[in-house]
């Protein structure tokens, strides 16, 4: 039986996953954690088949959770599963480790084939991630100026496109104000830019931005 960790700070959610597999004849075996750290405990103490990750945690940015997953079992599929679209984080995850990426908005046959997938040891894309990767290599198209960024640095940057200010920004990550405007003066710095209006520009442009 297939042993599952679904890592999402909402309850719902993870629910919701648990859900999907009703239906089926043989229901695999489910862990759960809310964080991060939890997440990282778990999997050092116990088996599983397959992570289910959602980028955005509470306490810390998913991206850097997997990195860590990664160091501390290599050959753990772990499966991003968020409500941020692929143009934004898709590529950084792969690279990360990352056997598949897929939307919450996905269908439920689409999501436990991603799951059955990366569990199995493959990769799971979806068709239009494909489809832009190809054209990518096609057209020669080199990798966007973001791609310089940390996580941490392109999740500040992305807020800032939102319209967030530096205070919500600090309330949302957990840091402090101080913290976030030194993301800030590197984002500027690595970007060669001046203003948040033109970060708000940027990432609007390259899709950065719901």
């Amino acid at each position: 039986m297939a042993r599952i960790l679904l890592v999402d700070d909402h309850v719902v959610v993870r629910d919701g996953l648990k859900r999907l597999f009703d239906e089926l004849p043989s229901k695999p075996t489910f862990g759960e954690a809310s964080s991060g750290p939890e997440a990282l405990q778990l999997i050092k103490l116990q088996p599983w088949d397959v992570v289910v990750l959602d980028i955005s945690l509470e306490d810390r940015n998913g991206l850097e959770t997997l990195k860590d997953i990664k160091k501390i079992r290599p050959k753990l599929p772990v499966l991003i599963l968020t409500m941020h679209s692929e143009g934004q984080y898709a590529r950084r995850a792969f690279k990360a480790g990352a056997s598949g990426y897929i939307t919450k908005g996905s269908s439920r046959t689409v999501i436990l084939e991603a799951i059955k997938r990366v569990s199995s040891g493959r990769k799971y894309v979806s068709p239009t991630l494909a489809e832009e990767l190809v054209t990518d290599i096609e057209r020669g198209v080199d990798e966007p100026t973001h791609s310089i960024l940390s996580d941490r640095e392109l999740e500040v940057l992305r807020l800032i496109g939102s319209g967030k200010t530096v205070g919500e920004i600090a309330a949302q990550l957990s840091l402090s104000d101080r913290t976030v405007s030194t993301y800030r003066a590197r984002i500027l710095e690595k970007m060669k830019m001046r203003t948040n209006a033109e970060i708000t520009r940027y990432a609007i442009e390259n899709k950065l931005v719901e």
